[in-house]
């Protein structure tokens, strides 16, 4: 595929899933025995990005060292925003700066990233490389195992809008490029503010995920995640 850049979020906080956090930061958190860094890094790698930056925050050191015990066929980075949390938006601004001017992933591990998504990785370039809009990937909240989630966004022929009656859940999982972002007058800034802008002026492009949404948002759903036995 032609898209060789990719962005990890793995600054937060993860407040709402202590007391597992309170010494490991969320994205090391294990589901079947792999990594939710990992199954992001991995997903990827195996669709043929060579160039992977990881932005940090809490507990740096320990997301540095997995990394380097790792032998990934790929160039990570970290960039650390361990002075100033940058919020999504200016995070993923921070660290793509070597990018350039290419199309780059950008990827939440909080959701649990698994091989079926390999093919909606495909579909998403396809979508993005067709109309050269920021194109994310949504699913439908009946997919999602947490009744609680309300919807984000409404997908209509690709197109994504925002009404009182939501229907779909942003996955994490996004192509976007920096042109969209550099005109961010502060360093700290969300992503929603972007999208909302480019909802106004009709640039906001969708795809429909198939995959059961399974997202780590609170301890106790870690806990059920854990029970399901995913197959992987």
């Amino acid at each position: 595929m032609n898209i060789k850049h990719g962005m990890i979020l793995a600054a937060g906080l993860g407040k709402r899933m202590q007391p597992l956090t309170l010494k490991t930061p969320k994205p090391l958190l294990e589901i079947n025995n792999i990594t939710l860094l990992e199954r992001a890094i991995n997903l990827l790698i195996n669709h043929g990005v060579q160039e992977i930056s990881i932005n940090v925050h809490y507990l740096p050191d320990q997301i540095q060292s997995f990394i380097n015990k790792k032998k990934y066929q790929a160039k990570i980075t970290i960039s650390n925003e361990e002075d100033l949390l940058l919020d999504t938006g200016g995070g993923v601004l921070k660290g793509t700066q070597n990018f350039g001017d290419n199309p780059f992933f950008v990827i939440n591990p909080d959701t649990v990233w698994s091989k079926g998504y390999s093919e909606e990785l495909k579909s998403l370039e396809i979508s993005y490389l067709k109309n050269k809009n920021p194109t994310l990937l949504l699913v439908n909240k009946k997919l999602s195992i947490d009744p609680s989630f309300q919807g984000d966004f409404n997908l209509n022929n690709e197109k994504i809008t925002k009404d009182d009656d939501n229907q779909f859940i942003f996955t994490g999982l996004q192509i976007i490029n920096r042109d969209i972002l550099i005109d961010e007058k502060s360093k700290v800034f969300s992503m929603n503010k972007v999208w909302n802008k480019l909802i106004k002026d009709k640039r906001l492009q969708g795809l429909e995920s198939n995959q059961k949404f399974y997202h780590l948002n609170t301890f106790d759903m870690y806990k059920k995640i854990l029970s399901l036995n995913i197959i992987d």
